[in-house]
């Protein structure tokens, strides 16, 4: 994507500056342009994508006419219903309501701008096949275009946003400084400052005061996810959200490195997961949050993702979290003719793992799982599966923190509130930077969404303050 310049100087002012150029920052953008509205686009790398380019291009709708298509019946009360039991009723219920009320609009705004979603399938979080899948790069790469095609959208790449600058010591925000090739620059908002700016996933510090007990989890995300927009804000005084809940997610492979994303699920398709020792630790259809968390307290961090061809056949090829055929062509699924030559190929004790595997097809026969109390594929949803069709398969997981899921406390408007509660005047929030959205847990599908959808929200905010 070849959208912004790294080598012109910043506009004086602009009607609203975006800091931040991933889809939440595109959204917000395109919405403010549509209606007018000039806009300056700050993104601190030399290529717009931030995280969501590293994402698995899913988005979390309910009711569309592609699940209609399909013959899966949801509904919007369906999905406030899962979002707030994912979330452990922590979630904030205002911020999930706008999510529900706002998603289908956002899902045929998308269609209209040229993003047209390819196929649906279930997935964390989800009691029903909701995550509405396209490329991710694809889908910045549309918005971006349609953006910039409006004439109202300036982008400057390499430009890193330092503080913001406000009116006095409670009042409106008023701009931003921000650093380029040619020194520290200053910009005015004649409506405000959205931020943009994604998770701290690669803010060491961060996660040491805020999530101490990822320690043993990777670190992934956009190489800008370092806290900039928390950073700014908190400086102001804004409160947060969420903090205590950051978890890293299940199914990232071993190798993966920073700029990696290696995450393959075959635990939600009817595959158990297993440690050091070949046992079962959890029940393998709870949120990859949540199974993050007890991977953390195994041998090594590891968990061993087991599945048979049957399993393997229900890949999802063109969808990255659940294409197991493309993760086996490049070698990070392991496969062997038996169940003992894929326990020594692991380095898993083989009759372990053969018992596990029995005891567990059992249970399937059954119909009960008393070990952990498994009774879906995914939060209750598909009919457990027996593990017994050779080839048998393997991916070797650990936990990822790819985004860290919480930020600044927004109302329903994407105002960022302050410690007291009070919004901070023209000063607003969206995507992985905000909090009170997720709560305890993550449904997938609804990062891409919230993006979409808050980005939105934050625009019309800010042109109307």
């Amino acid at each position: 994507m070849s959208f912004g310049m790294s080598d012109a100087a910043l506009p004086r002012e602009a009607d609203l500056i975006v800091v931040g150029g991933g889809l939440a920052g595109y959204c917000a953008a395109l919405e403010a342009a549509e209606t007018g509205a000039s806009v300056l686009l700050l993104e601190r790398e030399h290529k717009i994508g931030g995280a969501t380019i590293l994402s698995g291009g899913s988005f979390a709708f309910a009711g569309t006419e592609l699940q209609r298509r399909l013959g899966i019946e949801d509904s919007p009360q369906l999905l406030f219903d899962d979002l707030r039991r994912v979330g452990g009723y922590e979630n904030d219920a205002a911020l999930v309501q706008v999510y529900v009320d706002l998603q289908l609009d956002t899902y045929a705004w998308l269609a209209e701008r040229g993003v047209r979603f390819e196929q649906v399938f279930v997935a964390s979080g989800q009691s029903v096949p909701r995550g509405h899948s396209r490329n991710p790069l694809q889908v910045l790469s549309v918005i971006a275009a349609r953006a910039h095609e409006t004439g109202r959208v300036q982008t400057r790449l390499s430009a890193r946003a330092l503080r913001l600058i406000r009116s006095g010591a409670d009042g409106e925000i008023e701009g931003v400084n921000a650093r380029t090739a040619s020194g520290v620059e200053q910009v005015r908002a004649r409506h405000g400052v959205v931020l943009t700016t994604g998770g701290f996933s690669r803010n060491e510090m961060l996660l040491t005061l805020f999530a101490p007990g990822q320690a043993g989890a990777q670190r992934m995300g956009g190489p800008g996810n370092t806290g900039d927009g928390l950073l700014m804000a908190w400086r102001e005084g804004a409160a947060f959200r969420d903090m205590a809940y950051i978890k890293g997610t299940f199914g990232s492979h071993v190798s993966a490195g920073a700029e990696d994303h290696f995450l393959l699920f075959p635990m939600y398709a009817g595959g158990i997961v297993v440690n050091a020792e070949a046992r079962r630790f959890v029940d393998e259809s709870l949120s990859y949050k949540l199974i993050g968390d007890a991977c953390l307290r195994q041998t090594d961090c590891r968990g061993y993702q087991i599945f048979d061809q049957a399993i393997f056949e229900r890949g999802r090829p063109g969808i990255p979290s659940m294409d197991f055929a493309a993760d086996l062509a490049a070698g990070r699924v392991i496969t062997a003719p038996t169940l003992d030559e894929l326990a020594q190929r692991l380095g898993l004790d083989p009759p372990q793992l053969a018992a596990t595997v029995a005891e567990y097809n059992c249970f399937v026969a059954s119909g009960r799982d008393p070990a952990f109390g498994r009774d879906g594929l995914c939060n209750h949803y598909g009919a457990l599966v027996r593990i017994e069709t050779a080839p048998f398969y393997a991916f070797v997981s650990t936990s990822v923190v790819l985004a860290t899921y919480c930020g600044l406390s927004v109302d329903a408007s994407a105002r960022v509130q302050d410690v007291f509660g009070a919004p901070i005047e023209r000063l607003f929030a969206a995507g992985g930077v905000m909090g009170g959205f997720h709560g305890k847990a993550y449904m997938t599908g609804t990062a891409n969404g919230k993006a979409a959808i808050f980005g939105r929200v934050a625009a019309r905010a800010a042109l109307a303050s």
